[in-house]
């Protein structure tokens, strides 16, 4: 429901509100939470979750964060007062007394994940309602109640016309990734949804930009909001190691392994523009002998749950994706971006850029730069409001001497040996010379390694030409990953 205006026909207009700017540690009233938090080594607060914290724990707040930053922690601690009231833990679930709204399933079970851990002590029931996933389980799931329900707006908006979603006890809601809803179409079901609350009910809205849509939404159903601007965070892409890597265009798939070997990720995403070339690049990465999935929009459901599953569990190290289709997924130690084609806006690049470095972990996003469009690369930087270091791929030489120096620091040479290795080996040494059994073990190292491109050198200067960024270019906050 709409929230009335303070003031006669005039919405009050958003009161800006900064954090003190230091990194303050956890001091959390509920001991549930505490716990919870204490068990996951959360000893210090991001900036996003310092300045929700910080806010009035009454008031409605529009929060410029984008993934990754902390803020799903963040809205989960600053919803708690609201719902538990005082308690340590809830009482019996029944109608919901908080709803989370996020722009896509994978997104939505990602923050499902997380307030389930926040909130384990505390003994909350939470629910998902997401697309793809049977409907009929979930109203079953509702009917035996809920104190949180995590969905996307479709399905929110199915159960609520069905009445298998009673929204009457509601005391906050949050709007987690407005500006991507908006771009996603979604207004009309998060109106419903929003004229079915109460209009008591707390309005956290998240929005890493703020166009004319969010600023309309947030004036029609929050009341006297406070904006939360993260000072000196504004594009929340510090831990992030920009890299522009000069290639030559026949070279872009060498150079894509290349980099695959040089920086050893846990996790990488590869980006490409268009569908085809992501099957193929996926299938290039997987002769060469790379863990490697895809996600693009001709993939069904199932397909993409079983992408997903195989880089969470690690069965999979390398994503490639077209942008649309990597939307909301949140993927797990992610310290490697490759932009096999370069973004179509500075915007673009951000939100690929945005999946790593995320909540205080290192990463680099590195562009593959064709020589032919260097300054369309030059543009693109500075427009998004980043530093970038410019060079060439990574040679065989530089990754033979990493090879080297991990393999020397591989757990198989450092971790203590069983009497049954060290028996195997006393034989090894009674029938082979000690250099012998060393370079069949590198032999050996090296065989499960992916090879590596011997890359010709691009002609030309490596500087390319310096550009301002446009007006108002990054005035907003980037978006989040997608």
């Amino acid at each position: 429901m709409e929230r009335a205006s303070s003031a006669a026909g005039r919405l009050p207009p958003f009161r800006p509100f900064r954090p003190s700017g230091s990194r303050v540690t956890f001091s959390i009233a509920s001991p549930a939470l505490s716990r919870a938090l204490s068990e996951r080594n959360y000893s210090a607060a991001t900036a996003v979750q310092s300045a929700v914290l910080e806010a009035p724990a009454d008031r409605d707040v529009i929060v410029s964060a984008q993934t990754g930053s902390g803020k799903t922690v963040a809205y989960g601690l600053a919803m708690a007062p609201t719902l538990l009231g005082g308690n340590e833990t809830f009482a019996g679930a029944g109608a919901p007394l908080a709803l989370v709204i996020a722009p896509t399933r994978e997104l939505a079970l990602q923050v499902e994940r997380e307030l389930t851990w926040l909130y384990q002590h505390a003994g909350a029931r939470i629910v998902a309602c997401v697309g793809g996933m049977d409907p009929r389980q979930e109203r079953r799931k509702l009917e035996m109640g809920a104190h949180i329900v995590v969905g996307t707006p479709g399905r929110l908006r199915d159960h609520i016309e069905r009445h298998g979603l009673d929204l009457s006890a509601l005391a906050a809601i949050v709007l987690d990734e407005a500006d991507e809803m908006l771009d996603l179409g979604f207004r009309e079901d998060l109106e419903f949804i929003l004229d079915a609350t109460p209009p008591s009910r707390r309005t956290l809205l998240f929005s890493a930009t703020m166009p004319k849509g969010i600023v309309a939404l947030a004036r029609r159903y929050q009341h006297d909001a406070l904006r939360i601007e993260v000072e000196g965070d504004a594009s929340g892409h510090a831990d992030i190691d920009y890299r522009a890597i000069r290639v030559a265009p026949k070279e872009i798939e060498h150079a894509v392994v290349n980099l695959l070997r040089y920086v050893e990720a846990q996790t990488a995403m590869v980006f490409c523009n268009t569908r085809e070339a992501v099957r193929h690049l996926q299938a290039t990465l997987q002769e060469r002998g790379f863990a490697a999935v895809l996600l693009s929009g001709e993939l069904s459901q199932h397909e993409r749950n079983r992408a997903m599953q195989a880089l969470r569990d690690g069965r999979a190290r390398v994503c490639v994706a077209t942008d649309v289709a990597a939307r909301g997924i949140d993927l797990p130690n992610c310290d490697l971006v490759i932009h096999a084609e370069l973004p179509t806006d500075a915007e673009t690049l951000q939100h690929r850029s945005g999946r790593t470095g995320r909540a205080g972990r290192k990463g680099v996003s590195a562009l593959l730069v064709p020589v032919t469009r260097q300054r369309r690369a030059a543009m693109l930087i500075a427009n998004a409001g980043v530093q970038a270091q410019w060079g060439g791929p990574p040679t065989l030489a530089e990754i033979a001497e990493l090879d080297r120096q991990r393999m020397l620091r591989d757990p198989a040479l450092t971790e203590e040996a069983s009497d049954e290795d060290r028996e195997l080996g006393r034989q090894l040494l009674a029938e082979r010379a000690p250099e012998d059994i060393a370079a069949a073990l590198v032999r050996l190292y090296r065989a499960r390694l992916p090879g590596v491109e011997d890359i010709e050198a691009p002609s030309g200067p490596m500087t390319p030409p310096s550009f301002e960024p446009r007006a108002g270019a990054p005035a907003r906050v980037p978006k989040g990953p997608r």
